[in-house]
């Protein structure tokens, strides 16, 4: 997801441990639940499937929604041109209203590795990564429990090509655009509605996972 930069340099190690929320008391307990740590590509959508956040913003529900979201991810994995306009939030802004401020306090919070051979330097509690972005992110997904956010259309698809994207969730608003860039950066896999819901007056969230071969043999 894109909401509406900085210039701090502090970086983290590309392996973390489990996040405080994401532990548990139990050794055994604690692999077992790694095991089940989830990447999922979600963003804002138009109707016509772009996702150009200049666009069109999320209104007061789906945002106390995405406040929610963010703290409970277990970390996010960026695309160079996502995370820059994400950076926004590392920063107070004079303007910004409580609920800006309380977004801000959770993407700060939240573990971040950022896709990137041109970027020299990232934020506090984010680390650089411009190799291997296949293992780093089969690693991350077998050290960490929970969902594990990727944004950016072009790694998503990097990563679908890859097979390491367990969901898909596109907010959809009644927007259309006509051009931008698509939630697709490249063709669309294999899918299956796994949930729909409505935020507020007029998005809908629809969750996809991956199609499997029985799913296609499966009666309608």
């Amino acid at each position: 997801m894109i909401f509406p930069s900085a210039n701090r340099h502090q970086n983290i190690p590309v392996s973390l441990t489990v996040p405080r929320n994401a532990g548990s008391s139990s050794p055994d307990v604690a692999m077992e639940i790694r095991r089940l740590a989830k990447l999922v590509f979600a963003m804002n959508q138009s109707l016509d499937g772009y996702v150009d956040h200049t666009e069109f913003a999320p209104g007061p529900v789906l945002f106390r929604h995405f406040i929610e979201h963010v703290r409970g991810l277990a970390g996010s994995l960026y695309g160079r041109r996502t995370y820059e306009v994400m950076r926004v939030w590392d920063d107070d802004r004079p303007e910004w209203d409580a609920e800006f401020r309380t977004f801000a306090a959770a993407w700060r919070c939240l573990p971040k590795w950022v896709v990137s051979r041109s970027l020299t330097s990232v934020g506090p509690n984010a680390a650089l990564v411009a190799d291997d972005v296949a293992t780093l992110t089969r690693g991350i997904k077998a050290e960490l429990a929970g969902e594990i956010a990727v944004a950016g259309p072009d790694l998503a698809r990097s990563l679908t090509d890859l097979g390491l994207v367990d969901a898909y969730r596109i907010y959809l608003h009644p927007v259309v655009l006509g051009r931008g860039t698509p939630f697709f950066a490249g063709p669309r896999p294999r899918l299956r509605l796994a949930a729909s819901d409505r935020i507020g007056e007029d998005v809908i969230k629809l969750t996809y996972v991956p199609a499997r071969s029985h799913d296609a043999a499966s009666p309608a």
